[in-house]
């Protein structure tokens, strides 16, 4: 059974999640990256990691949609993550990945709430 996993923001953390996740059988929902809109910076990240390297397979964009080659990966970029549509893409466990919520802490007890009024099952 495969998880459906969200990701909220798109900096190291959140493409190095994208990118573990692509090589496993989780499958992406949506992710949120609250600095643009989805499009070539994104996949360019993606693609050209100055630590990991080169993203192994093919990185399209399409829209408000990005796909690793099995699938659109909805994208948005909603800054508060109450409004992150998750229970409606189903959404098992959204990760909280912007760094905004609680600098150098896990993210706060009301971000989480947010979060799971938005749908999540976890955070």
């Amino acid at each position: 059974m495969a998880i459906r996993v969200g990701i909220n923001g798109f900096g190291r953390i959140g493409r190095n999640i994208l990118r573990a996740i692509a090589e496993s059988a989780a499958r992406i929902s949506r992710w949120s990256d609250q600095r643009s809109r989805p499009g070539r910076d994104q996949r360019h990240l993606l693609r050209f990691d100055s630590v990991h390297g080169r993203f192994p397979g093919t990185v399209t964009v399409d829209g408000d949609s990005i796909s690793l080659g099995n699938g659109k990966i909805k994208v948005s970029a909603e800054r508060d993550p109450s409004k992150l549509p998750w229970k409606e893409l189903g959404v098992d466990i959204a990760l909280e990945c912007t760094g905004i919520s609680a600098p150098r802490q896990r993210p706060s007890r009301i971000d989480r709430r947010r979060q799971a009024r938005a749908g999540s099952g976890a955070v």
